[in-house]
């Protein structure tokens, strides 16, 4: 049964959040109905940031994690260990890894991970500013740190395959995380000692 509305833009502003990843209708409705609540200015605030993230917003060239500027905060930090990168799927893996306060290394952020069924290919990632990384030979250590899927571990091993000319160790968070967990909903603790207690790579899936 289609839900009725009272008002056109209430109904429209509804659409739009319930675009949302995870925000059904019912959500959408709580929270449009909350931000008419508020007063205009929080909520020119609210729209001002999202309008400025989308227009403002660039990807760091080196890690192509999100950034203010050309190169985020991360690498450019001098007392980051830039000889060893933490490869992640996404963004939020980032803030994932960095909030267990455990690694002082730098990222590299693939932006997804390969899955034929999803037309996901090597291609499509940031696999090959990876080699050339790596290529360079400040490189020491590939910490693969993505999601103990299936997709993930075909992933790892595709980068093994590639690396394996060059002189650098790699290495895999260990299997605190369960498989097919996700690395951004893992608890800080067992994120946090599954990079410390990371054990190299071997070609082999799990």
């Amino acid at each position: 049964m289609t839900q009725e509305y009272p008002s056109t833009l209430l109904e429209r502003a509804v659409n739009e959040f319930s675009k949302l990843p995870g925000i059904g209708r019912k959500t959408a409705t709580r929270l449009v109905l909350h931000l008419l609540r508020k007063p205009e200015d929080e909520v020119a605030a609210f729209s001002d940031a999202i309008i400025r993230l989308k227009r403002e917003a660039q990807y760091c060239r080196e890690c192509h994690s999100i950034s203010d500027s050309d190169i985020c905060p991360i690498c450019a930090n001098p007392s980051r260990d830039h000889s060893i990168i933490c490869v992640v799927e996404n963004i939020q893996d980032v803030m994932a890894v960095e909030n267990t306060m455990q690694f002082r290394g730098v990222y590299h952020v693939l932006g997804g991970v390969i899955s034929p069924m999803d037309g996901v290919s090597p291609s499509d990632l940031q696999i090959e500013s990876l080699i050339n990384r790596v290529a360079s030979g400040e490189v020491k250590e590939i910490i693969l740190a993505l999601s103990s899927t299936m997709e993930g571990d075909t992933t790892n091993f595709y980068i093994y395959r590639k690396l394996m000319q060059y002189n650098v160790k790699l290495s895999v968070i260990a299997r605190g995380i369960s498989v097919g967990d996700e690395l951004e909903y893992a608890d800080e603790i067992t994120l946090g000692r599954s990079i410390v207690n990371r054990t190299p790579f071997t070609g082999k899936t799990f």
